[in-house]
């Protein structure tokens, strides 16, 4: 399998690593929060927004800190459960370094989806490519192939990522850009809305599958209704499955709690979320 090196992704993301550098010493931002900056930044480049960290890197400190701190307004939009984010919430400056709106609305909207991206990098890029800077600002004197502990993970809503510091000519397998791709680590769990009926209106999986397949672009994977019901009982929940996070953020469309109906039913949707 083809691999490159550390010394070879530290070159590859030399700007990046130029603006993770100028967040945590120049302006002394916090090191967890200025990953998930770069890594919402690396998602909204994955989707529709080329280039924002090229023309990032050569504003003023003072700007830099800016644009960082509305993306960390964006980080709070998502943990956020109130769906009346104001569709005119556009961020000013990053708007403006990128000549198109972008909107608190917008994440809000495509909250799952963002969430995972953002997952993703944090995982396959940030936490390959920032490991020495965040030794040097957090005075660190961890050994190789030990997991630095950063204050701030696990996140609540990001949950954790494992940084490893490792040798310059250590060898990372290449898929994608490094091992990311949009589709990659995204868990069943993270496809899964958690449906639930009236009881005295059956709801049978062929009218979930019927309701949900009219939304444009979902595809149902496989739906799990609920096991062990009573003879004459009827199920009061099931889980659906969908081909991909963006099929949440379709039919949810920014609201905690979706409800449908179909001949005369109702059908309550919200997402999945595993308890142990």
């Amino acid at each position: 399998m083809a691999s490159v090196t550390l010394e070879e992704l530290h070159a590859y993301h030399a700007i990046d690593r130029s603006i993770f550098s100028r967040m945590v010493i120049n302006l002394r931002r916090d090191p967890a929060e200025s990953m998930l900056v770069m890594a919402m930044w690396f998602w909204l480049e994955e989707t529709g927004y080329p280039n924002i960290v090229a023309k990032i890197v050569n504003v003023s400190d003072p700007v830099l800190g800016a644009l960082a701190g509305e993306a960390v307004m964006c980080l709070n939009c998502l943990g956020s459960k109130n769906s009346t984010i104001a569709p005119n919430g556009i961020l000013p400056l990053t708007t403006r370094i990128m000549e198109k709106d972008i909107s608190l609305h917008m994440f809000h909207q495509n909250r799952f989806s963002t969430i995972n991206g953002i997952k993703n990098f944090m995982t396959t890029v940030c936490s390959r490519i920032f490991t020495d800077i965040l030794q040097h600002v957090m005075g660190s004197t961890s050994h190789p192939n030990q997991p630095l502990v950063i204050p701030g993970f696990p996140h609540s809503l990001f949950g954790s990522v494992t940084i490893v510091p490792r040798a310059m000519d250590h060898d990372f397998p290449i898929g994608g850009l490094w091992g990311w791709h949009p589709s990659n680590n995204f868990t069943e769990d993270d496809r899964t809305l958690f449906l639930t009926f009236s009881r005295g209106f059956p709801v049978t999986e062929e009218e979930i599958r019927e309701l949900f397949t009219r939304i444009r672009g979902v595809c149902v994977d496989s739906v799990h209704m609920q096991e062990n019901v009573s003879s004459g009982e009827q199920p009061l929940f099931a889980k659906m499955v969908l081909r991909s996070v963006t099929n949440v953020d379709q039919i949810l469309n920014g609201r905690h709690i979706a409800k449908f109906r179909i001949n005369g039913k109702h059908i309550w949707a919200r997402k999945y979320e595993r308890r142990e």
